[in-house]
């Protein structure tokens, strides 16, 4: 049983046994799915079993699942400092950048603002109103450093008097560096338009609150950092937007209130952005997994070991011949991106994980490998695969000994 309140010897094993994935290899991918505690899986089968036996069509099922919902709704509330009423339900980070991005009321010549560094759930739909409504869309050119100065000045040439909506990340999925927020936030409104943030690699990874930050929308996923199942996920909506953005997709579960005329009355908050029903079992293992990690593992525990060990993750990497981290160790969050000189990052990850049996990713648009380093990763793990690092780097894919796998694994896994 995890707690609190363990001393670091003790908590860690406990979480990784909480965690049955952190056994299937060196987990350094939380940034694209997190590990699901055993805790989750059990509460969603189990509710599973109710559906299969009892089915879902009865009224007491129903409101069973109204208070499911409000469950999930606080807990993440809870981790981003809110209130339960400004938060809506979603399917993905990508459903919550469609509403912020839809809500605006685009007219023809109008502008959105996003960076050169921006992942395609937050981009696609400013493709869309741009395509579908002849909004302008201009990219502020950042670099991989993502310098503050540098990112604010190269905002405040693109946010023009037309610009409605400023649409970003707040960690970058690529580059992995923070982004000034609460300084784009008071540039952005500023200029009268909205900001829209992406918190797909911020949320569960290092402290976020999103009343001091600013944002008017700020999308969130659950499979990720938080740790929840596939196909969830929440969108804050500020108070003083909600009267402000159009409804684009809208449903019974827009409205306090609907008759046959269509004269209805929305809700008064954030969940006017729902559409109508979510896979219970699903919004179920999003609220026990958010409610896991700040109950029973601890937020700013979380926050400080991802931070340290991320931090030694990329300092290890750095002193490598041969490889270049692109993060910068002043901004970061839990991902470090880096590249090995001489390999492409596929064939390079595919020696990682043939030899040290990491579970990563690439980033194609940097031509660089991607890890997520979690609070339930070891010293001992991240050892391991930096010397999977150094021998790749030491050799070229023509030249590197097919028997090396033996040597970098001969420690075993911890």
């Amino acid at each position: 049983m995890v707690g609190p309140f363990m001393p670091d010897d003790e908590k860690v094993p406990a979480i990784r046994e909480a965690l049955p994935a952190t056994a299937a290899g060196i987990y350094l991918n939380t940034g694209s799915a997190g590990p699901l505690p055993r805790e989750t899986a059990r509460a969603m089968a189990e509710l599973e079993g109710i559906e299969l036996r009892t089915g879902r069509a009865d009224l007491a099922y129903w409101k069973d699942s109204t208070e499911r919902m409000n469950e999930a709704r606080a807990a993440v509330a809870a981790v981003l400092g809110t209130e339960l009423r400004r938060m809506a339900l979603t399917h993905a980070t990508t459903d919550g950048m469609n509403v912020a991005t839809w809500a605006v009321d685009w007219r023809a010549g109008d502008r959105a603002v996003t960076t050169s560094l921006e992942h395609a759930g937050a981009l696609a739909p400013l493709w869309a109103v741009r395509d579908r409504q002849g909004v302008e869309l201009a990219i502020a050119h950042i670099g991989t450093g993502s310098d503050p100065a540098d990112v604010l000045a190269a905002l405040d040439r693109a946010i023009t008097p037309n610009t409605r909506l400023v649409s970003l990340s707040h960690v970058s999925w690529a580059t992995g560096a923070r982004l000034p927020i609460a300084e784009i936030a008071a540039l952005t409104h500023s200029r009268g338009a909205l900001l829209a943030v992406d918190g797909a690699q911020a949320v569960g990874a290092i402290p976020v609150s999103v009343e001091e930050l600013g944002a008017d929308f700020y999308a969130v996923p659950g499979q990720k950092w938080l740790l929840g199942p596939e196909g969830t996920g929440a969108l804050y909506c500020a108070p003083s937007v909600l009267d402000r953005p159009r409804l684009t997709f809208a449903g019974y579960a827009s409205f306090e209130s609907i008759d046959q005329t269509a004269e209805g009355k929305p809700w008064p908050d954030a969940r006017r952005f729902e559409v109508a029903g979510f896979h219970q079992p699903s919004v179920l293992g999003f609220a026990r997994s958010t409610a896991w990690l700040s109950m029973y593992v601890g937020l700013n525990w979380i926050y400080e070991r991802t931070a340290r060990l991320a931090g030694e993750a990329a300092e290890m990497l750095a002193e490598i011949p041969g490889v270049e981290v692109l993060t910068p160790r002043d901004r970061m969050a839990g991902l470090v991106t880096f590249r090995i000189a001489g390999w492409a990052p596929g064939p390079a990850l595919h020696e990682l994980a043939q030899r040290t049996l990491v579970i990563a990713r690439t980033i194609p648009p940097l031509k660089a490998v991607r890890i997520s380093v979690g609070f339930f990763n070891t010293e001992a793990e991240l050892r391991r695969f930096c010397d999977g690092v150094a021998l790749v780097a030491a050799h070229t894919p023509e030249t590197i000994p097919h028997r090396a796998r033996i040597e970098v694994l001969r420690g075993g896994m911890d």
